[in-house]
């Protein structure tokens, strides 16, 4: 008779041993999925095409800039930065016509340092200043183009509206005959 109980309690320890365990795995193989499930949304989000990339090409293509080539180097500077992925090609739009009027030789569309700065590049121009204006503007709460007018062109009482303008321009642009980024996009 006593044999039954201490075999018994062997067998319950047991069973409690075997129960835990399992639950520690099958608490594993759910974080695991979990994991899983996160990366497979993440890589579906980075596969996507960046809509903002479409919206600035075609807006730079409406005003026949020869940035349109450079809007991915506008976006990916933008957001390495954190600055508003409108912003730069807005202040193009203001400073020189989109890059059709600038000093030559200079790939400064942006007016920078009165346009006579010079850059070895479109994609070097975009880099630099779009550093120069998330350190210098952003970095002190500079960060709309009202805020950044008085530091970047005093005294223009113009600027930044029409900054703004293109800006408000460049978000879900629609080109001629009502393209739209989107339908451009689906139908690639």
């Amino acid at each position: 008779m006593l044999l039954i109980p201490f075999f018994m309690k062997k067998i319950f320890c047991l069973m409690v041993i075997v129960f835990l365990a399992g639950g520690l795995f099958s608490a594993q193989k759910a974080e695991a999925a979990g994991i899983a499930g996160a990366s497979a949304s993440l890589v579906d989000e980075l596969s996507k095409p960046d809509l903002r990339i479409k919206q600035l090409e075609l807006a730079l293509k409406y005003y026949k800039s020869p940035l349109a080539d450079y809007s991915a180097d506008f976006v990916q500077m933008a957001d390495k930065y954190g600055i508003d992925w409108r912003l730069l090609p807005a202040i193009s739009g203001v400073e020189s016509t989109f890059g059709k009027h600038y000093i030559a030789g200079t790939f400064n569309a942006y007016g920078w340092g009165g346009g006579t700065i010079r850059f070895e590049s479109w994609k070097d121009s975009i880099e630099k200043v779009s550093k120069a204006l998330s350190e210098k503007y952003y970095g002190r709460g500079l960060d709309t183009p009202y805020k950044i007018a008085p530091v970047y062109c005093p005294p223009s009482k113009v600027w930044a509206g029409n900054v703004t303008f293109f800006m408000e321009k460049m978000e879900g642009f629609n080109g001629k005959d009502d393209l739209s980024a989107q339908w451009y996009l689906t139908k690639k």
